[in-house]
């Protein structure tokens, strides 16, 4: 809990100044640091090891989620009360919730991820939008996956927009970031990982691959840029492309949409011995 009479962070203070640099990518990276707002996502920092650096709170949310800073002071974290106009100086919300954290960077390296000998693997080539890469992230958090890869030329995966996105799912599982798109899908396939590459215009139906049985192997899912999805050089480099059915008259779906029937369809084939695991819990 807060003192009895807090002291509220000046708006003037470095630490304030630092943190508000952070919304800036190139700051992100020289600092490798990043933020993370709202009670959801500061929770889950709080609880991944030595990450949590910073936490900035008002008064209202430090009372409101008092477990919150408890388990950020016992991770080490640095806890700040600040006013609200300092809370808004620093958060990239257009309606801040009281609570922003200071993160380290938590992305995993390449090699790491394919020593782990992963079944299910999202690559992000190409993926531009925050939003987009945040949510696919998430989506292959909730199918099961257990890895992201992130290719150089796509997003930052500590935009504050991806971050929330994730909804937490950004400190689940590991992500690798700034792999080249070649070198990501041969160290998959030499892991024994199959490569699908999904695609509208993709000569492989997915209900089809389902009905032949054929996916119940590792398998790595290459997803594309929202509006020209994936380029010619990359779908050859997969094992094979594959378009999600439209069964209505939708004119397609979008990336993270089509990300997650992807991802489930897989986690489903390779758990069709022991059942579908229910997102439920029940």
């Amino acid at each position: 809990m807060p003192p009895v009479s807090p002291e509220l962070i000046s708006a003037r203070s470095p630490r304030v100044s630092a943190a508000r640099r952070l919304a800036k990518r190139n700051f992100r990276g020289k600092e490798r640091l990043f933020l993370a707002e709202g009670p959801q996502a500061v929770r889950e920092a709080a609880g991944h090891a030595d990450t949590l650096v910073e936490l900035f709170a008002t008064v209202e949310a430090a009372e409101r989620y008092a477990d919150i800073i408890g388990e950020a002071r016992t991770a080490g974290a640095r806890v700040h009360l600040a006013s609200e106009q300092v809370i808004e100086d620093i958060s990239t919300t257009v309606t801040p919730q009281g609570l922003v954290g200071v993160c380290r960077f938590l992305d995993t390296p390449f090699e790491d991820i394919l020593t782990a000998r992963p079944k299910l693997v999202a690559v992000l080539a190409h993926v531009r939008d925050p939003g987009n890469a945040g949510t696919v992230l998430r989506c292959a958090d909730a199918a099961g996956a257990e890895a992201v890869v992130l290719t150089d030329a796509s997003v930052d995966l500590y935009n504050p927009k991806a971050v929330r996105a994730s909804v937490g799912s950004l400190f689940h599982l590991p992500v690798a970031v700034g792999v080249p798109v070649e070198q990501a899908i041969d160290g998959l396939k030499a892991a024994g990982v199959r490569i699908l590459a999904a695609d509208g215009a993709g000569d492989r139906d997915l209900d089809e691959e389902l009905d032949k049985g054929s996916m119940g192997g590792p398998t790595a899912w290459v997803f594309g840029n929202e509006a020209w999805g994936l380029p010619e050089e990359t779908r050859a480099l997969a094992d094979a492309v594959v378009r999600v059915p439209i069964h209505g008259k939708a004119e397609s779906l979008n990336l993270a949409t089509a990300a997650a029937v992807c991802l489930y369809a897989s986690a489903r084939a390779q758990r069709a011995s022991g059942g579908c695991r229910s997102v439920t819990g029940s």
